[in-house]
């Protein structure tokens, strides 16, 4: 049982008798009682103690018990205390009334009658412990709000009351931190007044509102809402509504949850699962197409796994050495001596020279490739393949191009026949996907190849994508298609685009060219008749979007060749179909040959 203060009674007489008397009739447990002799005494008493009942002498020398009545209705902390005049003289109505003037809520009669002054003391001795328990329960439940404000305002969340009328009724420090306004500046005002939700924001909140105030969902729910703060910013925030009703109409309280930073990171990781994805689908459409190609390059099986694994390897050592540089990029003279360590190469007859260059992650990968071919071809074929043979390998910067020399000397004659190989066909392609070129010059003791490349820092497209697309709609608005089966392959990776035009060409259809990039796609379109276009989704990280609307705007079918999902395809092309890398040859036949039946279909061909 919790502790309790006693009840205190002031008794104040001139006579110590009367005051020993009263005190015996008065006494009982949780009361204690003051004693004063004099009015001077009383009003020291009176300063010191929480009197909850005072009974007063009438006649007293000096300071009578009206006097001293009257002294005590001066002061805020004596003024309330209830006084019983105690007196021995007849009271007449007169100094009766006079007792009431002076805060006298009742008289006794000496010789005091015991039970007259229990009854009369008990009623101000329950008051008193009323009111101490009053107290006591505002106290406790002042503190249970003063705890609640505070958790309420070291919350993470915005706390923020609304009235039947959406106007902000409280506002918590967490939603000053938050939002920014001060509870002087939001309270009483509503969110339009307080720019803090925009009207399709507002009216979204006040449906949820309406509907939980009705009952539905127990009177709770969330919601996603974007509100501003004071700066203008955008705050997404998840919004966890409860409504109730009270005498004063129903009320909302939302407790408000900032999630940008989570919205932000989630877009970040759609992204990049987006890109994993794509990158993973590339790479399996790459090792698809040289499996292919290297099948029909080869006349058995041990050829075909000797060469095939040569190439994996190749590729793999690439992507070992961008992900150790978390794909930020690759050094050009260690993906050639990557070629020492698979042992396609003699280190003692082979010689490399050349300025340190970081070369992209999708120009390293290319590079290793091309590297590869050089190396198996100088083995099997070229300078390494007799005892006096030397391959130098140098590169030199010069107008934002690398010039890559691959020289043999020692070798026997290189004989030039019309059979053009895989490898030399993957070099000149690889190169032509970093907006470059290779050739091979030939000689008595050996080849020699020079391959060049665009850099990383400079731009790859030269001419605006807007400009070209204009140049290109211009030029062609109002031709009719044409009847013969051209294909446009526009695809950045050199494997994945000659597996694609090996597969249409082997079933009869015509390649009209295949871009690489932006630019690329767009001269392509400006100088061919094109009946149908494979377009990759992504082109060396630039959206295809004005490749795409291009086509659109000449009537001119096409479908996605992407490793991406619909989600990060163009967004305005929702109808076009996509065929997913990697794919098998007689997928991509189907497609095409669906998309040229339908173009039949709907243009007359033109024989």
């Amino acid at each position: 049982m919790a502790f309790r203060e006693p009840v205190k009674f002031l008794l104040v007489d001139d006579l110590e008798e009367n005051l020993v008397a009263l005190e015996a009739l008065l006494r009982r447990d949780d009361l204690e009682l003051i004693k004063a002799r004099s009015g001077a005494e009383a009003l020291e008493m009176l300063l010191v103690h929480d009197i909850a009942l005072a009974l007063l002498d009438v006649q007293m020398p000096e300071m009578n018990g009206f006097e001293l009545a009257e002294l005590m209705r001066g002061p805020e902390r004596t003024r309330s205390i209830p006084i019983i005049f105690v007196t021995a003289l007849p009271t007449d109505e007169k100094r009766r009334f006079h007792g009431y003037e002076m805060g006298a809520v009742d008289y006794l009669q000496k010789p005091i009658d015991p039970q007259v002054l229990a009854n009369k003391s008990g009623v101000f001795f329950e008051l008193a412990r009323q009111r101490q328990e009053l107290r006591a329960k505002a106290e406790q439940l002042s503190n249970a709000l003063e705890d609640l404000q505070a958790h309420t305002d070291n919350s993470p969340l915005a706390c923020v009351r609304f009235d039947a009328d959406l106007r902000i009724a409280s506002w918590s420090k967490g939603a000053t931190r938050l939002f920014g306004w001060t509870p002087r500046e939001a309270v009483g005002r509503s969110v339009a007044e307080l720019n803090w939700l925009r009207p399709e924001e507002a009216a979204r909140l006040r449906e949820t509102a309406t509907a939980i105030a009705r009952g539905e969902g127990d009177g709770r729910a969330v919601c996603a809402l974007t509100a501003r703060g004071k700066a203008g910013q955008d705050i997404a925030a998840e919004w966890y509504l409860s409504a109730w009703s009270g005498r004063e109409g129903v009320s909302l309280s939302a407790q408000i949850l900032n999630v940008t930073e989570r919205r932000k990171a989630e877009k970040t990781q759609r992204l990049l699962i987006g890109e994993l994805n794509h990158r993973v689908k590339n790479t399996l459409a790459t090792v698809q197409a040289m499996a292919s190609q290297t099948l029909k390059h080869t006349t058995s099986p041990k050829d075909f796994a000797r060469t095939f694994t040569g190439r994996i390897h190749a590729l793999s050592k690439a992507h070992s050495m961008l992900s150790d540089a978390t794909w930020e990029g690759a050094c050009l003279s260690e993906l050639v001596r990557d070629q020492l360590s698979l042992g396609a190469l003699d280190a003692a007859r082979f010689a490399v020279e050349g300025p340190t260059l970081q070369l992209k992650p999708q120009q390293a990968l290319h590079f290793a490739l091309i590297i590869h071919e050089l190396a198996t071809n100088a083995t099997k074929y070229g300078a390494h393949s007799t005892p006096e043979g030397r391959v130098l390998v140098n590169w030199r910067i010069e107008g934002g191009m690398l010039i890559f020399n691959w020289t043999e000397t020692g070798g026997p004659p290189v004989e030039v026949t019309g059979r053009r190989g895989f490898g030399s066909t993957l070099i000149e392609h690889s190169a032509r996907a970093e907006d470059g070129m290779a050739r091979m010059e030939t000689g008595a003791d050996g080849a020699r190849w020079i391959i060049t490349m665009k850099l990383p820092h400079a731009d790859s497209s030269g001419v605006s994508a807007d400009a070209e697309g204009e140049r290109a709609t211009d030029a062609t608005a109002g031709e009719a298609a044409p009847a013969a089966k051209r294909i446009l392959i526009v695809e950045d990776e050199p494997l994945v685009a000659l597996d694609i035009e090996t597969a249409l060409q082997g079933r009869g259809y015509e390649i009209a060219a295949v871009a690489t990039s932006v630019k690329e796609a767009f001269e392509a379109l400006t100088d061919s008749a094109i009946d149908l276009v494979l377009l990759d989704g992504n082109l060396r990280g630039h959206p295809v979007d004005d490749v795409a609307d291009a086509l659109r705007y000449r009537d001119i079918p096409f479908l996605f060749v992407s490793g991406y999902g619909r989600e990060s395809l163009p967004v305005d092309f929702v109808d076009i179909p996509i065929l997913q890398k990697p794919f098998d040859h007689e997928q991509l036949v189907r497609c095409v040959h669906s998309l040229m039946q339908r173009r039949a279909g709907a243009v007359p061909s033109r024989q």
